[in-house]
């Protein structure tokens, strides 16, 4: 087993928010990537669209999804899915941090994964 710590004190300030990434690592052969993501309160996260597929999981607090289709409430528990080239961030109207996790994947991550494991068959 290998476990990676979320380390508050060094979150990385990148597209309107604060990150840290815990996926990739070395030790682990997955066909995504992940990252921790706090939105602090009255900011949001920059709008972008992009190739990769991607899951947000909400941890922590209330936010607003800005997306293609409007804007939707986002609280913890939720998880919501995006399609490539489908517009959206993150804003965060309350008082207190909004914590999520994200997930991307698109087939090239797949295909490395895939080599990979099989290679260590």
């Amino acid at each position: 087993m290998e476990i990676r710590h979320l380390n508050r004190d060094e979150l990385v300030h990148e597209n309107g928010l604060d990150a840290q990434r815990l996926l990739p690592w070395p030790a682990l052969n997955a066909p995504f990537e992940g990252s921790w993501c706090v939105i602090r309160p009255g900011t949001a996260s920059t709008p972008h669209a992009h190739h990769e597929y991607e899951i947000f999981v909400a941890m922590k607090g209330t936010a607003v999804l800005d997306h293609d289709g409007g804007r939707t409430p986002f609280v913890a528990g939720d998880i919501v899915h995006f399609t490539p080239g489908e517009r959206h961030s993150i804003v965060n109207e309350s008082a207190v941090d909004f914590e999520m996790y994200s997930i991307w994947w698109d087939r090239p991550m797949a295909d490395v994964f895939i080599l990979n494991h099989e290679e260590g068959e």
